[in-house]
């Protein structure tokens, strides 16, 4: 399981599982759930979520 560690360190501990992101048209970051499908977050500073494995 990923964790964010209180160190303040600037970086994830392990990878988010069962999770994926894409790009959408208007530059917006996804996060997808992989089993379901289901978009489940949107990151609205136009960065990518740290840790979720990019889609093709």
């Amino acid at each position: 399981m990923a964790t964010n560690p209180p160190a303040g360190d600037g970086h994830r501990k392990g990878a988010v599982r069962k999770r994926s992101q894409t790009q959408t048209a208007s530059g917006h970051w996804v996060k997808r759930d992989t089993k379901t499908g289901r978009f489940l977050d949107v990151k609205s500073d136009g960065k990518k979520f740290k840790g979720v494995r990019t889609e093709k």
